[in-house]
């Protein structure tokens, strides 16, 4: 068989993107902060885009100047020489002539603010090193020192054992185990520890608790500890579960994490997108443009490119380019604030009950719901409610949240997946510590509340929201 090259026209229908449809989509998806960083990005980069300001207005009690004269002659400014009598120039005197310090405006002016000064947080391997420097090593001992601290991660624990440390400072395993000994005994108490189980055994050293039943059952029953299981360490031990349960109390209050006080992580604070507030029996809502910049054209470009011969061939088109750059941000950004709205509103229509009462009466919705109410399609309503999050009377909630599958009743009723897992929080809220209710029983007593779910969905529901199985929430 032959290969040859032929020519051949073709007729077809593609859908390409075009440049204005990419940076509408890519706005749609980015939350507000990100959206304010894209902003000032592009002010920097495009010099036919720039930052409206606002402009304060003045006072309408302050006296215009007058500009013109009846005669069209700018008025001569006149010097008012007479003293005023509204002045009380003897207190005035008295002020500034006094023998102490006088203070002016212009030295509060030039006076440094505290408030732009910011304490950094000693870390932990600071503190450690601190405490080494105070022990005066040798030079053998702050090599072995700084190499172990050098190696202990945010949680206190030493990442590293201790023919690694031998291998890399060079010095006898007796020596780096003294060492490693002593460094165990600085504050935090339990730090350079290789696992919990010494973590705890520190600390009981610490607290003078060796050689007891703590030290008993940190060394032998850690696993029926972390089960609850306070028979099986009775009957091994040969103790009155009294005695384990009073030891048990102790454990719970030693630290498992010794470095958790010197963490450097900061919280991070969700700044909502979208308030929803309720006036009377109306809900209303409003956009975040807190610190959004206000964008329009470069009037000077913007007048020059009307005038021919203003500028160049290549001058003239890169500035006709980066003008339709600025013009479709701004049509971008308007559009997208209108998208955002209405998927606010739509979702406000639908979960209406939910901003009423609670999180209980969430009714089961998906993205085509919205998308239909709206004309729009589902892949424009996901990238609007994806990483945005929504102020509420009930709280802050990411606009995903709204979104979830629906479980049937027995009354033939749908409830949302969300007022479930609510429901099985307050089941467990309100159950005896000593009697916790099992996942058979939190499915029966939903089912006497018209809801038919299964114990291995009541299992999972519960993994969701991070609770603890009951053998694990018993308290004695």
């Amino acid at each position: 068989m032959a290969l040859e090259l032929r020519q051949f026209l073709k007729l077809d229908q593609q859908l390409i993107m075009t440049p204005q449809l990419q940076l509408a989509i890519k706005l749609l998806q980015l939350n507000r902060l990100e959206l304010i960083d894209t902003i000032r990005l592009e002010l920097e980069e495009n010099p036919t885009l720039e930052e409206v300001q606002d402009v304060v207005e003045k006072d309408h009690h302050e006296e215009k100047p007058e500009v013109e004269s009846e005669t069209g002659l700018t008025k001569e400014v006149e010097v008012e020489e007479k003293i005023r009598d509204d002045i009380d120039w003897e207190n005035y005197m008295n002020e500034y002539n006094s023998p102490g310090r006088s203070s002016f405006e212009f030295e509060k002016k030039d006076a440094l603010s505290f408030d732009n000064f910011v304490a950094t947080k000693e870390s932990l391997q600071e503190h450690l090193i601190w405490q080494l420097r105070m022990l005066f090593p040798t030079q053998e001992e702050e090599k072995i020192g700084r190499l172990i601290i050098g190696n202990i991660n945010s949680d206190g624990y030493l990442q590293l054992i201790v023919d690694d440390i031998v291998e890399m400072c060079g010095s006898s395993p007796k020596k780096v185990k003294e060492f490693l000994s002593k460094i165990q005994t600085f504050d935090p108490v339990g730090v350079c520890a290789r696992g919990l189980q010494e973590c705890l055994l520190i600390q009981a050293k610490y607290f003078g608790l060796d050689d007891t039943i703590i030290t008993s059952i940190i060394n032998n029953h850690l696993t029926h500890l972390e089960n609850k299981n306070y028979k099986a360490i009775a009957r091994a031990l040969k103790i009155h579960i009294d005695d384990v349960i009073s030891s048990v109390k102790i454990i719970k209050s030693l630290e498992p994490r010794p470095g958790r006080e010197f963490s450097d992580t900061t919280p991070q604070y969700i700044n909502p997108d979208i308030f929803v507030y309720k006036l009377d029996d109306e809900y209303l809502i409003v956009l975040n443009d807190d610190g959004m910049p206000k964008l329009c054209l470069n009037s000077f470009y913007k007048s020059s490119l009307k005038i021919k011969g203003t500028f160049s061939g290549k001058d003239r088109d890169y500035l006709e380019e980066k003008m339709r750059s600025a013009s479709w941000l701004i049509r971008s950004i308007q559009q997208r604030q209108k998208t955002i709205f209405k998927v606010v509103e739509s979702i406000l229509g639908f979960q209406k009950d939910f901003f009423d009462k609670g999180v209980e009466h969430l009714k089961p919705m998906v993205l085509r719901d919205v998308a239909q109410d709206i004309q729009m399609h589902e892949s424009t309503i996901s990238r609007v409610t994806t990483n945005k999050y929504v102020y509420t009377s009930q709280g802050i909630f990411e606009l995903k949240f709204f979104f979830n599958s629906s479980i049937n009743c027995l009354d033939g009723r749908v409830i949302a997946s969300a007022s479930v897992q609510e429901k099985i929080k307050q089941i467990i809220k309100g159950e005896d510590p000593q009697h916790p209710f099992s996942d058979d029983q939190i499915a029966n007593i939903l089912s006497e509340s018209n809801i038919n779910i299964a114990r291995r969905t009541v299992a999972k529901y519960r993994e969701v929201m991070k609770v603890l199985p009951s053998n694990k929430r018993k308290e004695y």
